[in-house]
C-alpha cells in the first residue's frame, strides 16, 4: 500500500494539493496535525481517505489527538506528537510505541523531517508543507507498505 503524510499544513492548501500532485498515486493519506481541518478538506477534493489527527492548534476540535491503525500486518501509530515533547527527543514517544506494540510511529510538530529506526520501531516525522523550521524544506514523506517491507522516502516539495 501505497501511504502518502503530512503534516504541519496550517491552513496552506495550495502547498498541500502541490504535495499530493507530486505525491502521484497515493492508497491513503495520512495528515499528522496542524491543522486538522486542512486534512478535511484535502479528502473532499481527492478520491482517497484520510486519517487525521488533532495537533497543538486545532482548537475546539473534536478529532482525536492520536490513533492507531493497521496496514499489512503493521501497527501504525499517528500523533502530532506535542503531547510527547518530540521537539527535545523522541523518548517519550519510543516508549508510547513499546507500550502499544507499534511497528511505526508517525508524528509531525517539530516542522522539521526526520525518518529513525530505533530497536525495529520506524519514526516518520514528514516535516511542514508550510512553515519548514531548522533550514529545512517544504517537505512530505511517502510510504510503502506490505508484509514484508516498509520503504520510507522524504521528499522536498
Amino acid at each position: 500500500m501505497r501511504i502518502g503524510i503530512l503534516s504541519d499544513t496550517h491552513g496552506d492548501l495550495l502547498s498541500a494539493q502541490r504535495a499530493l500532485k507530486a505525491m502521484g498515486n497515493i492508497d491513503l493519506l495520512l495528515h499528522a496535525g496542524d491543522t486538522y481541518r486542512d486534512a478535511k478538506l484535502l479528502e473532499e477534493m481527492i478520491d482517497i481517505d484520510v486519517i487525521a489527527v488533532k495537533g497543538n492548534i486545532d482548537f475546539h476540535c473534536e478529532a482525536p489527538s492520536e490513533t492507531i491503525i493497521t496496514i499489512e500486518g503493521k501497527k501504525i501509530f499517528l500523533t502530532h506528537g506535542h503531547n510527547y515533547n518530540v521537539k527535545f527527543n523522541l523518548n517519550r514517544l519510543y516508549y508510547k510505541a513499546l507500550e502499544i506494540n507499534s511497528n511505526i510511529v508517525i508524528f509531525g510538530h517539530s516542522h522539521m523531517s526526520m525518518h529513525k529506526k530505533e530497536n525495529g520501531i520506524d519514526f516518520i516525522n514528514p516535516g511542514s508543507i508550510s512553515r519548514p523550521r531548522g533550514g529545512t524544506k517544504q517537505s512530505y514523506a511517502i510510504m510503502n507498505v506490505c508484509r514484508e517491507n516498509v520503504d520510507i522516502q522524504l521528499f522536498n516539495l
